[in-house]
């Protein structure tokens, strides 16, 4: 009911519509709104009135204003139009919605034809006035008929008639025989109003009444017709009802305007048919609106829980923050504890060595003092015999004395000044280089389905994280089962979004699934998703596999070589299990060259006949003879050989563990080709005297 409001408004004066009229646009404005914004232009037949009005336009380039939106170069909204407006000198106003509003031309004096035509009207409208809608801005010209040309909107007037009556009027019980009630519910069907009890006691749900729609009092009231509805009549003809719908200028239309006016040869269809068409396409296009109105209010709610989620989460981030911060605070004073220990250790360790050094010398010294003193006294001595007993040993006292203080004894050992310089600077880098690091695990991609396939026994598979994940993605890991049921194993691990996996198994349903790495962890699965292989192997040549000298030809069906040297290609399918069989067919067979056939892993040597080495199984053979060759082993000689237009057969047969060769449908074989797991190839060596293709 509010949210309806708005659209009950006229744009002009903000007040609920009066009289409103349809413009041209399709948007609705009041009858008194609309003359109020009139303009007056000027005459197009002489444009030197628009010179001589002192408007300063000397050349007016006059375009149709139908075709155009006229604006003010001072705001958005409308007030002057080529500098020609209805009241210069005054001042325009603006409505409650910000739009431009016109000042009412001054009312002239009522003309006769205008007294006896239309009595108690407005002043008639001056001629070439434009009109502007206010919403889209879309301006023109009016014609003689003035703003009579526009149809009233009786729809609109009737709804608003009701949203006010629904506004102001009680909503009570029409059956309470004393004091009414308030009403509970309406019936529209009944189209009367009920209270609780009124309704279990008159309108019970069951019979006839069941099939009766109940609606909330204020829906009922709006839809509830409390006038009767007014006949609209014609724009062009006022005194005739609309009662047909012209299908090319889409709108109603009278008898006389297909009888005299534009509509004649217009296509045109009864009015009631049109009106239940276009309520079906407008039911239609409400209930596709309704469906986005109900996703938009499940969207607001997720959007305000997301609102609380990240209020919660900041609120839980900062608490962390500043516990790490913390964290780092006290780290740092902790290892500020041990290096000022350092310092004091080294602080005590020199003044020990310079005490213990000061204690030394003065000792030494006291000793020295003494014995200069006693020299001295030794010297006053006037016996010249007394002083030679004992000169010489003190003498040799004062020179051993003196040697005491040799280099060295005088010099420091230790500095005052520390050897201790704290490096600072890779931490201060470190703290200024401290930022937020992804502590998420990726979350779980997307398949792409549009871009998985499979094509014979390759699978394809594509991915990608989900839209609104801003999580880092160190790379991926794809998983494939072995198409039995079995266990998952990884196949890919890589940072690329699309991977393509050859050598499964033949009419085998392999399940795939996806995840991500950062360096925090492994993420969730992604959904997991079957990946259904070809039930007929299939295969060409391929040309990756080839050695440099082979030529193929007909889309690689076709193969040969331009050396005389034996040369090997294979096919583009692996195979690994079941049961396979293809023929190839000699195209061309000269000089009785020793074409190969068989099967080769992936790393098979290229330029040696097949089956040279250990990595191939093959048959070669001449125009009268074959044998069986692996690991550069002849075995199995027999008699049969090949020429042109011959076709060789070869069975793989995992099941049993055999490989079979046939010439021209007789049986070469079997070799036995049982334990041997991997994937294996098709393939063909061959020099320039031969050429082949599979059949």
């Amino acid at each position: 009911m509010d949210e309806m409001e708005e659209e009950l408004k006229c744009p002009v004066c903000g007040s609920f519509f009066r009289e409103p009229i349809i413009l041209p646009c399709s948007h609705n404005i009041c009858l008194a709104c609309a003359r109020n914004i009139l303009v007056q232009t000027p005459d197009a037949e002489s444009p030197q009135s628009s010179r001589a009005s002192g408007s300063g336009v000397s050349d007016y380039d006059y375009l149709d204003l139908d075709k155009m939106s006229l604006y003010s170069e001072a705001d958005s909204g409308y007030g002057s139009y080529g500098g020609f407006v209805s009241a210069p000198t005054t001042p325009c106003q603006k409505s409650p919605n910000g739009v431009r509003v016109f000042p009412p031309a001054v009312p002239q004096p009522p003309s006769q034809h205008h007294l006896l035509g239309h009595p108690g009207s407005l002043p008639p409208i001056p001629r070439n006035s434009c009109l502007t809608c206010p919403q889209c801005h879309r301006s023109l010209i009016l014609d003689e008929r003035g703003l009579r040309g526009f149809a009233k909107n009786r729809v609109l007037e009737g709804v608003v008639d009701r949203y006010q009556q629904s506004k102001t009027a009680a909503l009570k019980c029409q059956l309470c025989e004393k004091s009414p009630k308030e009403a509970t519910v309406m019936c529209e069907q009944c189209d009367v109003f009920y209270c609780d009890p009124c309704r279990l006691r008159c309108h019970p749900p069951r019979g006839p009444l069941a099939k009766h729609r109940l609606v909330p009092p204020a829906q009922g009231s709006i839809s509830r017709r409390t006038s009767p509805r007014k006949i609209s009549t014609c724009t062009e003809h006022e005194l005739e009802n609309l009662s047909m719908y012209c299908v090319q200028c889409k709108m109603p239309v009278c008898y006389q305007c297909l009888e005299e006016g534009k509509h004649g040869t217009h296509e045109v269809k009864a009015l009631g048919a049109m009106w239940k068409l276009h309520k079906g396409q407008l039911s239609q296009a409400l209930n596709i609106l309704s469906d986005r109105a109900t996703e938009a209010k499940e969207f607001l709610v997720q959007l305000r829980n997301m609102v609380q989620h990240i209020q919660e989460n900041g609120v839980e981030f900062e608490a962390c923050l500043v516990a790490q911060c913390d964290a780092l605070i006290d780290a740092l004073n902790r290892r500020k504890a041990q290096l000022l220990t350092r310092v004091n250790n080294e602080h005590e360790h020199k003044l020990k060595v310079v005490r213990d050094q000061i204690s030394h010398c003065t000792v030494k010294l006291r000793q020295t003092t003494g014995l200069m003193e006693y020299c001295l006294e030794v010297i006053k001595e006037n016996d010249p015999s007394g002083f030679l007993q004992i000169s010489d040993a003190l003498i040799r006292r004062v020179h051993m004395t003196e040697g005491q203080w040799g280099k060295g004894t005088l010099t420091p050992r230790m500095t005052s000044d520390f050897d201790l310089t704290l490096d600072s600077g890779p931490l201060l880098q470190t703290i200024h280089q401290l930022d937020f690091i992804q502590m998420k695990v990726p979350s779980a991609p997307m398949l792409q389905l549009e871009e998985c396939c499979t094509i014979n026994n390759s699978a394809t598979l594509s991915w990608k994280q989900p839209p609104l994940s801003t999580i880092a993605v160190d790379g991926y890991i794809l998983e494939l089962d072995d198409g039995n049921g079995g266990q998952f194993r990884e196949v890919y691990v890589g940072t690329e979004t699309i991977c393509t996996v050859d050598g499964l198994h033949y009419n085998s349903t392999y399940m795939s699934r996806v995840k991500a790495f950062n360096a925090s962890g492994v993420g969730q699965y992604s959904k997991t998703l079957a990946m259904q292989t070809s039930e007929i192997a299939w295969f060409t040549f391929d040309p990756a596999s080839a050695h440099p000298d082979i030529i193929l030809s007909n889309d690689n069906l076709t193969v040969t070589c331009n050396s005389y040297d034996d040369r090997v290609v294979m096919g583009n399918s692996g195979f690994s299990r079941g049961v396979h069989y293809w023929e190839i067919t000699v195209d061309r067979y000269d000089n009785h060259p020793d074409p190969a056939f068989g099967v080769a892993r992936g790393d098979v040597l290229k330029d040696v006949m097949l089956g040279k080495d250990d990595k191939a199984w093959a048959m070669y053979v001449d125009n009268n003879r074959s044998w069986f060759m692996h690991n550069n082993s002849h075995t199995n000689r027999t008699d049969g050989g090949v020429s042109e237009e011959a076709t060789v057969g070869v069975l793989l047969d995992f099941t049993r563990g055999v490989l079979i060769f046939l010439i021209n449908d007789e049986q070469q074989g079997p070799v036995a080709f049982e334990g041997i797991e991997g994937i294996y190839y098709p393939a063909v060596s061959l020099n320039r005297n031969v050429q082949v293709a599979p059949t």
